[in-house]
């Protein structure tokens, strides 16, 4: 059979598959039952450093290919957190803690209390499209995504992944600053801003107005992102994120240069067992295709492109 293992900074997974952040990552309960389900890790929704209460309803919609969410980076804050994290690093599969922050001082303090509970890594959300003052707001200036990605690196020594935004001229650039500053791996993509309308009332869907695009429909955007990043030639390995729902579609984004991906808007539709299921599908298409090895896969598409 297929070897599914795959390394990320030193973090050995079982499969290249991995709960994105903001979907089931709530409680410790949640993780752990993901975990269960056959991914072969898991991230916590971002958390930030005081309780959070969001926008207000509705903060989501579901679209013809996906979902519209405005949630605002609702959370219960670290404090509260810090219980759920212990409880879920007791789990069968790394526990990966996202966070957010309104600067670098802010952020490195939530990573000096999430390594504390038997984490794999911290993930910092530059990548927010709908939090006035965090996320994309910061996450788009290369020179404010170095700063807080080295005031992280220094405060802690567990891995730090940066995700990155899609909602930006250049996310190389982005990435290149994530890498020169120490982060030793991309997250590429978070969800894509954009906005629904309701021709009846003859306004805006969600209480926001704008909010992140997810799913089906942003899977050649974050594609796209990936092999951007891979061609680039960083030096660190890339998670893909966007739109996958199947095992065909983490082929595709292995062979564009990720190492790992993560799915998020398919266990809403699927539950947990999403990652069993899109894992034996994987399985199948290499088997077929006489792949032994991820390694094998991973960055195929990007190379034949180099070669010409």
């Amino acid at each position: 059979m297929p070897n599914l293992t795959v390394d990320i900074a030193g973090i050995c997974l079982r499969n290249p598959t991995i709960l994105a952040s903001g979907i089931l990552g709530e409680t410790a309960e949640s993780l752990l039952r993901v975990g269960s389900g056959g991914a072969g890790a898991v991230t916590t929704k971002s958390i930030g450093l005081e309780p959070r209460q969001g926008h207000d309803n509705p903060t989501v919609v579901e679209l013809e290919y996906g979902l519209l969410n405005a949630i605002g980076l609702a959370n219960c804050g670290i404090s509260e957190f810090e219980a759920e994290l212990e409880a879920a690093a007791g789990g069968q599969v790394p526990v990966i803690a996202s966070i957010f922050g309104k600067d670098e001082s802010e952020f490195a303090e939530i990573a000096r209390r999430v390594v504390g509970h038997r984490i794999a890594a911290v993930e910092l959300n530059l990548s927010c499209p709908h939090a006035a003052g965090y996320g994309a707001e910061l996450g788009s200036d290369p020179a404010m995504v170095g700063k807080i990605t080295r005031a992280v690196k220094d405060a802690i020594s567990l891995p730090v992944f940066v995700k990155l935004t899609p909602n930006t001229g250049d996310i190389v650039a982005l990435g290149k600053a994530a890498v020169a500053a120490g982060c030793q791996a991309l997250v590429a993509i978070n969800t894509v801003k954009a906005i629904a309308i309701n021709p009846e009332l003859g306004r805006a869907v969600l209480s926001h107005v704008y909010g992140g695009y997810s799913g089906p429909g942003i899977k050649p955007i974050g594609l796209r992102c990936v092999f951007q990043l891979a061609t680039a030639g960083l030096g660190v390995p890339i998670v893909g994120v966007g739109g996958i729902t199947s095992g065909r579609d983490v082929a595709e984004y292995l062979m564009a240069g990720a190492s790992a991906v993560q799915i998020g808007t398919a266990v809403r539709g699927d539950g947990p067992l999403v990652f069993g299921r899109v894992v034996g599908e994987l399985e199948a298409i290499m088997a077929s295709n006489r792949f032994e090895a991820l390694e094998e896969m991973i960055g195929l598409a990007a190379r034949r492109v180099s070669q010409g």
